[in-house]
């Protein structure tokens, strides 16, 4: 799995997820429209119009897929809307020199890869998007490397589990699905070995 993406950059420390999806927006169950409604607060002024000089409403940042940000990403509750959010406007991947560990779990699970770069690294990538905007990264998940144009191939940690549902394309309701057989087997065996001891 790879993801190649124009980058669009938004540094600001200690996003708290109900900056990127507010509260009021967590009624619903569906991931419909949460796009939308990403950054909310931010991204649109009181009469629902967009702030036209707001990151996220501009046309490069609706054709990326990887969204560089400031440390500390994620902080606040735990709501999955989050990612779902992220996800629906297009994002596949964040990168940030250090994440909430619940908004990364759920994150992972969700197919929206947390990208957690050393601060020489994320200053690095920062230069380069500086020097040129249009600049591509290139994320490479089996090797867990971020590498673009002209800079250093940047590797990043994952959890190996989420590493493997997440080059499988499923997720871990569909990885039990995949152990169907095996469990079916296991429990034919078990099924036998309790009516022997009768």
């Amino acid at each position: 799995m790879k993801i190649q993406s124009t980058v669009t950059s938004f540094l600001v420390d200690n996003i708290d997820t109900d900056q990127i999806i507010p509260a009021r927006f967590l009624k619903t169950i569906s991931k419909d429209g949460l796009g939308d409604q990403l950054f909310y607060d931010w991204r649109y002024n009181a009469d629902g119009s967009q702030k036209p000089e707001f990151v996220l409403n501009t046309e490069k940042a609706k054709k990326s897929q990887v969204l560089v940000s400031g440390d500390n990403f994620g902080c606040g509750s735990s709501r999955e809307h989050a990612p779902w959010a992220l996800t629906q406007y297009g994002f596949q991947a964040i990168i940030s020199t250090s994440f909430a560990d619940i908004f990364k779990q759920n994150s992972l699970k969700n197919r929206l890869l947390p990208v957690v770069f050393p601060k020489d690294a994320h200053l690095a990538l920062l230069n380069a998007l500086s020097a040129n905007p249009d600049l591509q990264v290139t994320i490479d998940v089996e090797a867990q490397t971020l590498t673009w144009p002209g800079g250093p191939s940047v590797s990043f940690p994952i959890d190996a589990f989420a590493k493997h549902c997440l080059l499988a394309g499923v997720d871990e309701i569909g990885y039990v699905l995949q152990q169907e057989a095996a469990i079916a087997a296991y429990e034919a065996q078990r099924f036998s070995t309790l009516n022997t001891l009768a």
